[in-house]
């Protein structure tokens, strides 16, 4: 294929440092393959000093393939890696690590319950607590915080850093090391041995970052000291396409890149060759809204095509059904749904959507495991509720709910045995008489539960029994917006709408288990009709025709996103899922959700949503 002038220039780049900006559907990919293999040919460098980095072994593992097949080899000296392959290979050799030094998720989460047991309290109980832990402290080792400066964004202080620092001396004990530690102690080792670092120096002496917009703190001091004296340093990425700020992404990396390199050449790759001119043109619209961006023209040689979709649904059980409704009549006329994807702000999003797409038959690959609403804890409490509304008298439901809202009952008041008396507790509390009215309460709340239906039932817990109060309450607790808690509430309300009994409402929440680890078995295979992805899920790839669902302010931008920069983030985010499109892009938003009503997107008037 004929190279433009931008690809051109940034291939025959040999040495110095330089920065390629390259937009969405530009080539990037060939365009560091190609010029890995003008270094190592005409450019007459040996192929042993080259590194190759970039963030997940997918995308080590195709460069490699394609440099290969470029240039005919069955085999190559360059490095093509992750940050952690990369650094944990100098680890090896500098330590002695194996992979037993290489802690797994399984024990690295193991770890994680235990220190929340001991200093979590209920917080333990929570299914996505550990990975929000689990988050933060890969984001303080990444970006080399100082414990006393950070604030943790999901729990108490004190209890964050009781759990990290608990969790530092666990792992130092055990002699293993988890992801941030490769790169932790690998900046160590530089900084402590100049000798071991000079060494390194000598052998990639010129090293390309794909990517690079993805980049932490500590990946980039650690490739700084990598590339001296020389700075061969050849970056690409673009600023435009930082998505990953809970990981420890920081587009201000790549903005200031020039300052920290003043002789740095930049070259913008401009030219679109995956989108349309008006998919192009409307996402334009929406990303020059961001104020802290590197300006760039784009084009693309592409047709005109047809104009961006923009669609209203009352609900979004409307637009499930809806696109659903697409889909099969696509099906039904014999065309290939696999060149379509679905996206969304969150994975949580897909269950109506799923549903809607089991019910009309229509097959869907998943890209991400779709989380299950039932195994949550508020849906655990609703279940103990009418269970023991039901006569299901048994210590472990009770001590579902006891204090959900807080009554201020103590577990020493439960009898060691596994039926729960009402009457025992009532004895145990004999000298207050304000639990006891407490307990009295609960139990006649408990009878009124018992002829109510799931949805009814919800209703009643939520409004008549305190427990919307205690979800606030807990939000406050644990530093996030109520409306999260409460929506799992809505959630589970427009489940259970229909149902007759408990029975009933249990008899669907395992059918919907059950096809949920069916569709993950199917998830390694080939795809399978339509993707559905959340917009973090595509990046990279491209589709022939784009949904995006819920453009509605709280989704698209998502509700925890406030400072300017964050909003800048979600913008960055909602363009790189307009430009997955390569023919045709629907913008989609409702009206209302679990009754009240939601405003569109203000990404959709960028997008040019009135001026069609």
């Amino acid at each position: 294929m004929e190279r433009n002038p931008s690809q051109k220039r940034a291939i025959a780049h040999l040495s110095g440092p330089m920065m390629v900006l390259a937009g969405p559907g530009s080539g990037k990919t060939s365009v560091i393959v190609e010029r890995t293999a003008y270094m190592t040919g005409e450019g007459g460098i040996l192929p042993a000093s080259v590194l190759v980095v970039t963030f997940s072994r997918a995308a080590a593992r195709e460069m490699k393939e394609r440099f290969l097949k470029f240039t005919g080899q069955e085999r190559t000296p360059v490095t093509f890696g992750t940050f952690h392959g990369v650094f944990y290979g100098i680890l090896k050799q500098a330590y002695g690590f194996t992979a037993e030094n290489i802690l797994s998720d399984e024990e690295k989460y193991g770890i994680l319950k235990e220190l929340l047991l001991e200093h979590g309290g209920e917080l333990a109980e929570e299914g996505d607590f550990s990975e929000e832990i689990a988050k933060e402290i890969s984001v303080v080792k990444g970006n080399r915080i100082s414990l006393e400066h950070y604030y943790s964004s999901c729990c108490p202080d004190e209890i964050f850093r009781r759990i990290y620092q608990g969790y530092r001396s666990i792992c130092t004990a055990r002699r293993k090391l988890d992801f941030d530690d490769m790169i932790l102690y690998c900046y160590d080792l530089f900084v402590k041995r100049p000798d071991i670092l000079a060494a390194w120096q000598r052998k990639f002496r010129y090293i390309l970052v794909d990517e690079f917009q993805d980049i932490n703190q500590l990946q980039y001091d650690i490739v700084k000291l990598l590339a001296k004296p020389e700075d061969n340093l050849f970056i690409v990425g673009d600023d435009d396409q930082s998505i990953y700020h809970f990981r420890g992404a920081r587009p201000e990396i790549m903005l200031n890149f020039t300052k920290d390199y003043p002789k740095a050449e930049t070259v913008v790759l401009n030219m679109n060759y995956r989108c349309t001119k008006r998919i192009l043109a409307s996402a334009i619209k929406v990303i020059e809204n961001n104020q802290t961006r590197f300006q760039k023209d784009l084009s693309t040689p592409n047709e005109e095509g047809t104009p961006v979709k923009f669609q209203e649904f009352p609900n979004p059980r409307e637009e499930y059904m809806t696109i659903a409704g697409e889909l099969k009549d696509r099906m039904d006329r014999g065309e290939d749904i696999r060149d379509t994807a679905i996206l969304l702000r969150t994975n949580q999003e897909a269950e109506g959507l799923v549903g809607a797409l089991m019910e009309r038959q229509v097959p869907f690959t998943m890209k991400e495991t779709l989380p299950n609403l039932f195994r949550h804890w508020i849906c655990r409490n609703m279940i103990a509720y009418m269970k023991l509304a039901a006569g299901e008298n048994s210590r472990k439901n009770f001590l579902e709910i006891m204090n959900r809202p807080n009554r201020y009952i103590s577990r020493d008041a439960l009898a060691v045995s596994y039926e729960l008396s009402f009457s025992q507790l009532k004895e145990f509390y004999k000298d207050k008489d304000w639990m006891c009215d407490r307990i009295t309460t609960l139990e006649t709340h408990l009878r009124i539960l018992k002829g109510l239906p799931p949805f009814a039932a919800i209703n009643f817990i939520r409004k008549g029994m305190g427990y919307g109060e205690y979800l606030h309450e807990y939000a406050q607790y644990r530093k996030i917006k109520p409306e999260e808690l409460l929506e799992i509430l809505d959630r589970l309300s427009e489940s259970a709408r229909g149902m007759n009994s408990l029975k009933e409402w249990e008899d669907h929440i395992e059918d919907y288990t059950r096809k949920l680890s069916e569709q993950a078995k199917k998830q390694s295979r080939e795809q399978e009709g339509v993707l559905i992805s959340t917009m973090h899920g595509v990046k990279g790839l491209e589709y022939d025709k784009v949904y995006i669902l819920n453009i509605n302010e709280g989704s698209i931008p998502y509700k925890k996103a406030v400072l300017e920069s964050a909003i800048e983030e979600e913008r960055r985010l909602f363009y790189v899922g307009m430009t997955r499109a390569r023919k045709q892009l629907t913008l989609c938003w409702v009206k209302q959700q679990y009754e009240k009503e939601r405003e569109a997107s203000r990404f959709l008037k960028e997008a040019g949503r009135w001026k069609q």
